[in-house]
């Protein structure tokens, strides 16, 4: 049986295939906010003011279906950040988590905040497209993508002035990453079979690079474990579906966030 990482990107493959007939990269670079100043993602997430947190916004995952179909993307977003949030994850892929790309533009009306663009890259054209949409930097998945593919796309991110954050899940998938990718994020769901377990970003951080800002993604429930992974090393956390699985997405991304910094100076 594929598995759901391997399904997405034979999907992204043809799907993009398609958006390149549509929208050629030249009327990309015509759009507004191509040229806007970028926003460091690394640089907010280590801010001392804030929390480290990486709030996500999406309303459907592949696991669960939708979690929050008629969620607002700028209300949310905008409360995210007052609640003490240093950035936003926006999700684009509409197939498997029921994104779209005006979400992103949406949320970059109301924000002055970084936002990554929460997509799986596996065309340099998708960068543009992020870039084009508002988007401060991109997601580059190590196990759907080769080292040359991962430098690749990082360079062209690069000069366009946008940042990276490279996801992995095992310690093999680091030999992928490319000198000069600013943040390297630890994913504790196995996406074969679904399992989450926040311990995975523990045993892992004393083999991630010591340069790049570190985020440990998915299955964080709790202050608590937030303190955990901070006292660990890690600088950031990037957290979604705790959030928006509830009734009140902001009001969930509040409590936590003024726990955690409660706690946090203990």
């Amino acid at each position: 049986m594929m598995d759901i990482l391997q399904r997405i990107k034979e999907y992204k493959i043809k799907e993009v295939a398609e958006r390149k007939d549509r929208y050629p990269l030249d009327s990309l670079k015509d759009r507004k906010y191509y040229d806007k100043p970028i926003i460091s993602l690394a640089e907010y997430v280590r801010r001392t003011d804030r929390t480290g947190v990486i709030a996500e916004f999406k309303k459907k995952s592949p696991s669960e279906g939708f979690i929050n179909r008629d969620a607002d993307v700028q209300n949310i977003t905008a409360g995210y950040i007052q609640a003490g949030a240093s950035a936003l994850s926006v999700l684009t892929d509409e197939n498997f988590f029921g994104g779209s790309d005006e979400d992103l533009d949406l949320a970059r009306q109301v924000n002055s905040s970084p936002i990554l663009r929460k997509d799986f890259t596996v065309d340099a054209y998708q960068i543009h497209e992020a870039r084009s949409i508002g988007a401060d930097a991109i997601l580059l998945i190590a196990e759907i993508l080769t080292g040359d593919e991962i430098r690749k796309f990082a360079d062209t991110a690069h000069e366009l002035g946008m940042e990276v954050l490279m996801e992995i899940h095992s310690k093999a998938e680091l030999e992928k990453y490319a000198e000069g990718i600013e943040l390297i994020g630890v994913n504790n769901r196995n996406l074969k079979d679904f399992s989450v377990d926040i311990r995975h970003s523990m045993d892992l951080f004393p083999d991630l690079p010591k340069e790049a800002v570190k985020i440990s993604e998915s299955g964080i429930r709790s202050a608590d474990e937030m303190v955990m992974l901070s006292k660990a090393g890690f600088d950031g956390f990037l957290i979604g579906t705790q959030f928006m699985k509830t009734s009140d997405p902001v009001k969930a991304c509040t409590r936590m966030l003024d726990d955690f910094l409660k706690n946090r100076e203990k």
